[in-house]
């Protein structure tokens, strides 16, 4: 087997693009809290990307991609432990597989895992612990998204070798399961354990830099084309594909969000217009593939209808979910999961497949909640009553960012709570 210069260039551009986007999130996530808080909410992205991005040459490669498999659950932690086997073979040339070295696919594949972190902590915004954050970052990651990435895509129970195939193949081109249902019932799980801020439906929490969101949407944009068209695993036509089908899906999402809001609110906003990209982008993760860029305008309105109005449950059942991972990745996630059962060009209902397509995709989209749910409840009761989630009420209604972080992003910020401090 010969090395395959392009297929390893086009995967390390894709790694490098994906890597870009939790950054592009830390903007997204930072601009739509308060003032106060922006540094907090940006760090909490990048302590993400310290943690994992050490777990994960450590033994998420082994966990999610190891041959020996424990039950089809997840991969033996300790057989590429460290990466042993996966850089250099017995004549000391890199590993390939398919002409792809595979460190380049540990690369690509640390960066979806990053991500999905990452992703979870706009749900707790504005009022937890660095620290407890950080552990729990480690600790998910380990029992939920590794877990995950191997019964779907290491040849697990969720993957084309798992009991479902012989229903009809799972689908999750790049992760509507592994990354975003995950992620987004993990949110929901957290976001009632640990409880609603001060002042929540009460005052108004506005965001602070609607440019920093939409810079951090565009962004996130440009990274997807990582995120999807990377999963082709090929600078090829399966890329393109999933390239044209992510910005197809992205666009009509917008429409979407802003046709809803207009209705709704009489205001097509920008916070409205950031958000309905991400929507688009979630819905389409899973189907860039797999559907047509006619059924891609289908899942991206459709996405940006759903997401707009789910954004508003968190106030209706009283959950804190303080940037919409719920309404955003969660129901576009779940939403572009379940599209597939009508839309896969090869197998879906609406194109003479019958409907073992859609039993499939709905029986996978049901399992990653039990298993997220279960996981991130258990994490995150114990890490409750241990560590401790919330912050001081002080440093909560002051300022987190100076009381954790010991720095604040606008001066006026530093000096009002030194003024408050000294009042009180």
């Amino acid at each position: 087997m010969e090395l395959d210069t392009g297929v390893t260039a086009w995967m390390l551009t894709s790694a490098s693009l994906v890597l870009l986007m939790t950054p592009g999130l830390a903007l997204f996530y930072g601009g739509m809290v308060r003032g106060k808080s922006v540094l907090n909410m940006m760090m909490m992205s990048f302590g993400a990307m310290a943690v994992v991005g050490v777990i994960y040459v450590l033994w998420g490669w082994s966990m999610s991609y190891a041959d020996g498999s424990v039950a089809g659950l997840f991969g033996n932690p300790f057989e590429q432990f460290g990466l042993a086997g996966t850089i250099y073979d017995d004549a000391g040339e890199f590993v390939l597989s398919d002409g792809l070295p595979v460190i380049v696919d540990v690369g690509f594949q640390a960066t979806f895992a990053i991500i999905t972190v990452a992703l979870i902590s706009g749900a707790l915004a504005e009022r937890v612990k660095f620290s407890t954050w950080l552990v729990f970052s480690g600790l998910w990651v380990t029992l939920s998204y590794f877990p995950m990435a191997h019964m779907v895509w290491g040849g697990g129970l969720l993957s084309d070798d798992g009991p479902f195939a012989s229903i009809a193949d799972p689908i999750d081109f790049a992760g509507g399961t592994v990354v975003h249902i995950n992620a987004g019932v993990a949110a929901l799980v957290l976001a009632i354990i640990v409880g609603k801020r001060k002042g929540f439906g009460k005052e108004p929490m506005r965001p602070h830099n609607l440019p920093f969101v939409m810079l951090g949407a565009a962004l996130l944009w440009f990274g997807w084309f990582g995120f999807n068209a990377g999963s082709a695993y090929g600078a090829d036509g399966a890329a393109g594909l999933a390239w044209v089908n992510t910005t197809t899906a992205t666009a009509a999402a917008i429409i979407g969000w802003l046709i809803t809001e207009k209705i709704r609110d009489g205001h097509a906003t920008s916070l409205g217009a950031a958000s309905g990209v991400v929507a688009g982008l979630v819905a389409i993760t899973p189907a860039a593939g797999d559907v047509s860029p006619l059924g891609a305008i289908a899942v991206g309105i459709i996405a940006g209808a759903l997401s707009a109005l789910a954004v508003g449950l968190k106030y209706r059942f009283g959950y804190d979910d303080s940037l919409d991972v719920v309404g955003v990745h969660l129901v576009a996630g779940l939403w572009g999961t379940v599209a597939l059962g009508f839309l896969a060009t090869g197998s879906g209902l609406f194109y003479g497949g019958g409907v073992n397509q859609l039993i499939v995709q709905v029986l996978i989209a049901l399992v990653a909640i039990a298993i997220s749910a279960v996981v991130t409840a258990v994490l995150g009761l114990l890490l409750k009553a241990t560590m401790g989630w919330r912050v001081s009420e002080d440093a909560e209604v002051n300022s987190i960012d100076l009381a954790v972080h010991g720095e604040t992003a606008y001066e006026n910020i530093a000096q009002g709570t030194v003024v408050k401090e000294v009042r009180a």
